[in-house]
């Protein structure tokens, strides 16, 4: 079923229709802004022997570098890299030299290829507003959109006559949507160069990506997946899953498995010697053959090998530090980004950051405090059982308080959290609410009197308000839909949430005695996480409404690997997109105005 969420356009003009005038934007960045990412921290580009063995990084960067092929002479390598801000496309020699980009646009360039005779390279790109692929004739620059669909689009593979592309698409995906995590499954597809004679060669509705043609172009491998298998790979509790290596024949639409037993096995290519290689996932993961011996250890993600099949080319982390501090690029000149752990927040009083320390609020979380540059990371608060979730200073910095106990019901069913506060060095621990019922997402009111937080079960939420100091807890909404994510406004007249009272989660307004609910998104993507600007002029959050740019297996940990941010004003006009990639950001919080100074200047990766 395509995604209607996933055309942009008409979001992003809305402001630009208003009659009202807007304030010139400015010419440096005015607010700075922390996330959280499921992005890894760096990955490199591995050159290696066909096996895996005598591994090295090339063209080595502190950006993200990923998604590497090879060009058809086997001379230079293509891969995706954000060391220029964006995810764009470059080669480089497979000695290391003569690096060049081949794509250079604020939106997300992926995943390329080069065509057979080297003339063009296909790619997936979010510049029409989805996932879609596209073909670049090289010596020219020139551009078309080669499949335009509102489904997402990935993964372009090239026949080896260069007559056809293969690609995986959800734009057929019946995956269901699981509370507020929403999934997708895609099926392969072929068209040809020219976007005509487009077809769909799987119906597995499940999980059939990253194809490889066969030597003869007759045939397509690929990976296959139940979306139940996929569900424990893009887990947050790092959950192992098993996929198969899969072939089918294009004109008679016969499908073969071609491996057996349990384990995650991704991105199979037929080589020179036409047997088929691919990798394995897993602590004991590595490269593997569908007959024959398995290659080095470790993570290999994404590989291609050579056209004469001496060499391969893959990905791999190579930074595990968290939680994270480092600039990121940002798409507007409004806002700077600082990439920090989940849930983060910074002091008013002293600028201090105060954060999760796991990369997933799902684990078993402690809180963590550092000055803003990153120093002096301290653990002020841990639980030996309970999770300790959302901190949020309160206005005069002298206090942070935070959910604490069993979270995400919808994995561990029935669980009891409460509202707690201590003071900035940890001490003093107070809770707040009676333990009968799932408390979280605190924020602060300005005078710092109040808290207003999440409040239900595994079936509803609403939103109370408690007193600080008697703990009274007053609801602010009847619990009649799904509402989360409270945040106070700094003049504290309003309060914004998320809630599915629409029929899917958007953002709402509502005033502290009940009065003037507002809805401030209509996007038929979940939008969610809002963050109000020190000066209450705007709102930063998460949407889903760019849809997925690659397929959810590729990416396990990550429940819901779509997701970028967005600010808007007030009143909800003038969106305007920060984060334009293929992971799921989320918990956006405004650095203190005096440190936000200090990140006027985005910097690369």
């Amino acid at each position: 079923m395509p995604h209607p969420w996933l055309s942009l356009g008409a979001v992003l003009l809305c402001g630009a229709c208003t009659p009202t005038a807007k304030p010139a934007m400015p010419a440096a960045p005015a607010y700075g802004l922390t996330f959280a990412s499921f992005a890894p921290l760096d990955t490199d580009i591995f050159i290696a022997n066909a096996d895996g063995t005598d591994a090295h990084v090339l063209a080595g960067n502190p950006a993200l570098d990923y998604d590497a092929s090879f060009a058809p002479d086997g001379r230079s390598v293509v891969f995706t890299s954000t060391r220029g801000g964006s995810a764009d496309i470059y080669e480089v020699g497979v000695d290391g030299t003569g690096l060049k980009r081949l794509t250079e646009d604020p939106a997300f360039d992926a995943q390329g290829v080069l065509s057979p005779d080297g003339r063009f390279l296909a790619f997936t790109s979010s510049r029409s507003g989805q996932a879609d692929i596209w073909i670049e004739e090289l010596a020219t620059g020139g551009l078309r959109n080669l499949t335009d669909h509102p489904g997402g689009d990935f993964r372009p593979a090239w026949s080896p006559d260069g007559q056809w592309i293969a690609f995986s698409s959800d734009r057929d995906s019946t995956g269901p949507r699981a509370a507020f995590v929403t999934l997708h499954a895609t099926e392969l597809y072929v068209v040809r160069a020219d976007g005509t004679q487009l077809r769909r060669v799987t119906h597995a509705s499940a999980f059939a990506g990253s194809p490889r043609w066969s030597a003869d172009g007759r045939r397509l491998f690929y990976y296959e997946a139940s979306i139940d298998e996929v569900k424990k790979i893009t887990s947050a509790r790092r959950t192992r899953g098993t996929t198969q290596i899969a072939v089918i024949d294009l004109a008679t639409g016969e499908r073969e498995v071609l491996t057996t037993g349990e384990g995650e096995k991704w991105s199979p290519q037929q080589l020179p010697d036409l047997r088929i290689a691919y990798a394995s996932g897993g602590p004991d993961g590595g490269v593997e053959l569908v007959a024959g011996p398995a290659g080095a250890r470790g993570e290999i993600r994404n590989p291609q090998w050579s056209p004469d099949g001496r060499r391969m080319v893959f990905q791999r982390d190579t930074q595990t530090t968290w939680p994270p501090l480092r600039a990121w690029p940002s798409r507007s000149r409004l806002v700077s980004l600082e990439r920090t752990g989940i849930f983060a927040a910074s002091s008013r009083r002293d600028h201090r950051l105060v954060l999760n320390d796991q990369p997933a609020g799902a684990l078993h979380n402690s809180i963590v405090e550092m000055q803003p540059d990153g120093s002096g990371r301290t653990v002020v608060f841990t639980d030996a059982v309970k999770n300790s979730l959302g901190p949020v200073w309160s206005p005069s910095g002298d206090r942070i308080a935070f959910g604490l106990g069993t979270y995400f019901q919808a994995m561990t069913g029935p669980a009891i959290a409460d509202i707690a506060v201590i003071d900035a060095d940890g001490g003093h621990l107070e809770i707040l609410t009676d333990g009968t019922s799932n408390y979280g997402m605190p924020s602060w009111s300005p005078d710092g009197g109040r808290i207003v937080c999440r409040v239900g079960d595994k079936d509803r939420s609403a939103l109370a308000i408690i007193d600080v100091r008697t703990h009274a807890v007053t609801a602010l909404t009847d619990g009649s839909a799904r509402d989360n994510f409270p945040v106070w406004s700094p003049a504290g007249a309003s309060i914004a949430f998320t809630s599915d009272r629409g029929g899917d989660y958007d953002i709402y307004a509502i005033h502290p005695d009940g009065s003037g609910l507002a809805q401030l998104t209509h996007s038929p993507g979940n939008d969610a996480h809002a963050a109000w600007s020190p000066d209450g002029a705007w709102l930063a959050f998460t949407s889903a409404r760019g849809g997925f740019k690659d397929e959810a297996p590729l990416h396990p940990y990550n429940a819901q690997p779509y997701g970028d941010l967005y600010v808007m004003r007030a009143d909800g006009s003038d969106v305007q997109m920060i984060t334009d990639d293929q992971f799921e950001e989320g918990t956006p919080a405004w650095l203190a105005p005096s440190t936000a100074e200090t990140h006027r200047t985005p910097r690369s990766q």
